[in-house]
């Protein structure tokens, strides 16, 4: 396993490998890596011959009053994962950016709404990353997990709009033994705390039981959804076209319901499909 931090050698050492055939796999994180991230590698490791995973925390998606300075790290516990993983390449630039960057990506319509209304800069941060990381890597397929679906759609469509000819490849969200969501700002939870995450999932698993003996009312679905909710504070819950990310008003095709909600000082997000 090779470690790059320099981004034009690793385009230069990749352009060469795709001359000769060779087929690019790639998974951008932020490291404090975990078996979702884990995830992700085994789903492009079996479709690749190279695999590529970022490490870099972009400081494009965070506002001024996040988590960019205290986000956890481990790169020691990253690499070990990589290394299980069978990880060709760790890519762990020290920045992205030149000083005097000034292109900036926005997907419009998809990003408005969810995570975009509460963080209104964040989407542009991740699609512009995303875009120089695909330049310098290039990959022919690239694995996003369902646990960020926002993200995901909104990366699927700025790779048809400009045209990009890499396929990407959703994994599906895991999560831990409680039923929480695997994310790495799950160690900021206390343990009352997380006690209080787990209702997050338990209202997922719950509303996706009403649908399957046949409630599909969103008005009385989302009043049991809240009831069972034990969050600090509820940003979001919503049910949409798992597409177009645009709201329902009655679930009568596959219906994605996600839920944004603050724990303590910790933001949580996580999903589930609803089918009637």
């Amino acid at each position: 396993m090779k470690i790059y931090t320099d981004p034009y050698l690793l385009q230069d050492f990749l352009r060469t490998s795709k001359k000769a055939g060779k087929t690019i796999g790639f998974v951008p994180t932020m490291g404090f890596l975990h078996d979702g991230h884990a995830s992700l590698m085994a789903h492009a490791r079996a479709q690749c011959d190279i695999l590529v995973v970022s490490i870099y925390v972009n400081p494009l998606q965070f506002s001024p009053n996040e988590d960019l300075d205290s986000y956890p790290r481990n790169p020691q516990n990253d690499e070990q994962i990589c290394a299980q993983q069978s990880v060709d390449i760790i890519f762990r630039p020290e920045t992205l950016y030149d000083h005097n960057h000034a292109t900036f990506i926005r997907v419009e319509r998809l990003s408005t709404g969810l995570c975009g209304g509460s963080r209104p800069t964040h989407f542009e941060g991740v699609c512009t990353v995303v875009a120089r990381l695909f330049g310098f890597i290039q990959p022919d397929i690239a694995v996003f997990g369902e646990k960020d679906f926002q993200q995901l759609a909104i990366i699927r469509q700025l790779v048809r709009d400009l045209a990009m000819p890499i396929t990407i490849i959703a994994a599906p969200l895991i999560r831990d033994t409680d039923g929480v969501a695997l994310s790495s700002r799950n160690k900021y939870l206390s343990p009352e705390q997380r006690k209080k995450a787990q209702s997050i999932s338990r209202t997922l698993f719950h509303i996706q039981q009403e649908v399957n003996t046949g409630n599909t009312n969103i008005h009385t679905l989302r009043k049991l959804a809240r009831n069972q909710l034990q969050v600090d504070e509820l940003d979001y819950l919503d049910f949409v076209d798992p597409l177009q990310l645009t709201p329902v008003k009655d679930i009568v095709e596959p219906t994605q319901l996600l839920i944004a909600a603050w724990v303590g000082k910790t933001r949580l997000i996580d999903n589930i499909r609803l089918t009637p």
